[in-house]
């Protein structure tokens, strides 16, 4: 019978490999992975790697593959310690991914009224209000022209620079606008552009 867990791999086509430890208590795991990405690095033939782990000894894989001109994109849980966070281009927690379906099934259950399970709702991978304050303000600074407007665009650019972790959805936003928008220090404006159809977002500090 297949194994269930399976099934991503086959829908993906993604090919599994198996490393065996040689002696108990050792991860040959991970010596095998960072192995084989140094072997890709020299290939010359990639501008980035992928990352997928919550595990801060691929904390030195990341800074040296960045060191080497690749992008590098890491993903993992939100217990992921921080250097590695810091280490990538960008890095995703995993969260913020998974079905509404699946964080609910996870999370623990509560009684409600007459007995009945509630579940209770997945709490945002958010950073505390000061510190998301802070990484904003410097982004808008440095992006704004002399009349004190940045474009959204430049400013969301800015904020990968700052934190790679930071997502508008960690917050429970879909996109940095409407996140900038919930802010009491940031001022957003909507500039048309081209024939009108369309809009850009500027935002400023009050």
């Amino acid at each position: 019978m297949a194994n269930p867990a399976h099934a991503p791999i086959h829908k993906y086509a993604v090919q599994p490999i198996q490393q065996f430890s040689y002696t108990q208590g050792k991860n040959a795991t991970d010596s095998a992975l960072i192995i084989d990405a140094m072997d890709l690095l020299y290939t010359g033939h990639l501008h980035g790697f992928c990352l997928v782990s919550s595990d801060s000894d691929f904390t030195r894989l990341a800074t040296r593959l960045r060191e080497s001109g690749a992008a590098v994109y890491g993903f993992g849980e939100k217990k992921t310690p921080e250097p590695f966070v810091a280490a990538c281009d960008k890095f995703i927690y995993t969260e913020i991914l998974r079905p509404k379906a699946v964080v609910a099934a996870q999370q623990p259950q509560l009684r409600g009224e007459g007995g009945m399970a509630a579940v209770e709702p997945a709490a945002p991978v958010a950073a505390p209000a000061g510190e998301l304050q802070a990484s904003l303000s410097q982004a808008i600074e440095s992006t704004a022209k002399e009349d004190g407007w940045a474009a959204m665009g430049a400013v969301g650019a800015m904020m990968q620079k700052i934190a790679p972790a930071f997502d508008a959805r960690n917050f429970g936003y879909p996109k940095c606008g409407a996140l900038v928008r919930a802010q009491p220090f940031a001022e957003v404006k909507e500039v048309p552009t081209g024939d009108g159809s369309t809009s850009a977002l500027y935002v400023r500090l009050r």
